[in-house]
């Protein structure tokens, strides 16, 4: 079942996002051949209007093919008023820029949603202390809840780093444990702990760390949920940016990288976890999503788009033969990756 719900997932992200570009076409007046989920041969087929839309065998992507346009052959064009390459640069690159935005459009949504459901919000309940570090010798104890710092009252665990910053400012802390409130002063210390990429960096701590088992469910109002899911697909944005930069320069190792089936059996269990993590998950992919078709990569959406900006700058195509080349280097450099994130993701199961 958790496979299923995967899958399905997985599909509807990529519907999403050939949606995107087909929605742009048909403004422009693009004669949309055909819009297919999945590669491959083709298992449900039905013409609607002027276009195919098809279920294909293999569920781990999609594609649209408009008039005049093939990636495999550049030079397979087509000038008829339908056509893609009778629009202008600037339409062309709306329409590549189209299957992105609507990741983030759907990340945005998705995000959305959750907020109106309610976002599992760690409480300020301490759940682990560091040995000796500045909260231990202070005397703040497991279960401890902090509730004012330096005269701010604090009831989520996001706020307890906001009010100690980065520096050695000694904080008048209040903890309630049981029914009794205590006063505490306690001063941060350097410690070295690790980021979110596993990376080694050093910051001033308390030394305490969140009690899984103390959790709320927050729900938001329209304007706070609007800036929540602003919020949330840009940090998932920069997050996914940053983690390609890290892993083009080596910071993170490539036997990191993941591939689609590595997508779909966490989904599959994320599954497992509720409808809120389903979507808070399902938020993240469309954002990785948008985000992977951005680079300038000629089989990508972000290749289509530099193609398109430099005939816009110049005023004359690209030189197909040139195109060509480095379309076929962009599939290469795709599947490439895509292998390699196979490769991984086998050894992941197996390990």
């Amino acid at each position: 079942m958790g496979t299923f719900i995967a899958l399905l997932v997985f599909s509807f992200l990529i519907f999403f996002h050939e949606l995107g570009h087909f929605l742009a076409a048909r403004f422009f007046g693009v004669h949309v051949e055909v819009f297919s989920i999945g590669f491959g041969k083709r298992i449900l087929n039905k013409k609607i209007g002027a276009t195919e839309w098809s279920f294909s065998l293999i569920p781990l992507g999609g594609y649209i093919r408009m008039k005049g346009q093939d990636d495999a052959d550049p030079s397979k064009k087509s000038y008829d008023e339908d056509s893609y390459n009778s629009k202008t640069p600037l339409q062309r690159i709306v329409i590549s820029l189209a299957g992105p935005f609507a990741n983030f459009l759907l990340a945005f949504l998705l995000y959305l949603a959750v907020a109106t459901i309610g976002v599992p919000t760690p409480l300020a309940n301490i759940g682990k202390l560091i040995p000796d570090s500045p909260a231990q010798k202070s005397g703040v104890q497991l279960k401890d809840t902090i509730v004012n710092i330096d005269g701010n009252p604090i009831k989520y665990w996001s706020q307890i780093g906001k009010n100690i910053g980065q520096n050695s400012q000694s904080h008048q802390i209040t903890i309630l444990r049981g029914n009794e409130y205590i006063d505490l002063s306690i001063t941060p210390k350097l410690l070295e702990t690790k980021n979110i990429f596993g990376e080694s960096e050093k910051r001033y701590l308390l030394g305490i760390s969140p009690n899984p088992n103390a959790m709320k469910n927050v729900s938001y109002g329209a304007n706070e949920g609007i800036t929540f899911a602003y919020e949330q697909t840009k940090q998932a944005s920069l997050y996914i940016v940053t983690s390609l930069k890290k892993l083009l320069s080596g910071l993170i190792p490539m036997e990191n990288l993941g591939g689609v089936v590595g997508i779909v059996d966490t989904t599959s269990k994320v599954s497992q976890m509720g409808l809120v993590a389903v979507l808070m998950f399902a938020a993240l992919i469309s954002v990785n999503l948008g985000v992977v078709n951005l680079l300038p990569i000629p089989a990508l959406d972000g290749g289509h788009i530099l193609f398109h900006l430099y005939e816009l700058l110049t005023q004359k195509p690209a030189n197909e033969q040139i195109m060509f080349k480095l379309t076929i280097l962009g599939w290469g450099i795709l599947l490439s990756l895509m292998l390699l994130g196979l490769y991984n993701d086998i050894n992941r199961l197996i390990g």
